[in-house]
């Protein structure tokens, strides 16, 4: 037969309730990090949307004309289609 003590008993539960309330913390900073990285980004994307919004508002009306990737630009013949 084990015979445990009251000291031993209430020193492990103690033990288990300071791992479950350290692991809860840590958890809490990294949802914490998580929600600042996902701000980050969001803001990010919406400085990004801002400003291609403002060079299309500055563009408007004009037309650019690209090359492809090649130099070579072919000219196509369409046929009807009856």
């Amino acid at each position: 037969m084990i015979l445990l003590s009251i000291q031993g008993v209430f020193r492990t539960i103690l033990i288990i309730i300071a791992v479950i309330v350290i692991l809860r913390f840590i958890g809490k900073l990294m949802i914490v990090k998580r929600n600042l990285a996902e701000e980050k980004s969001h803001k990010n994307k919406q400085q990004a949307y801002q400003k291609a919004k403002k060079e299309s508002e500055l563009n408007k009306g004009s037309v650019h004309i690209s090359k492809g990737s090649s130099g070579d630009v072919e000219d196509v013949d369409f046929e009807e289609v009856s």
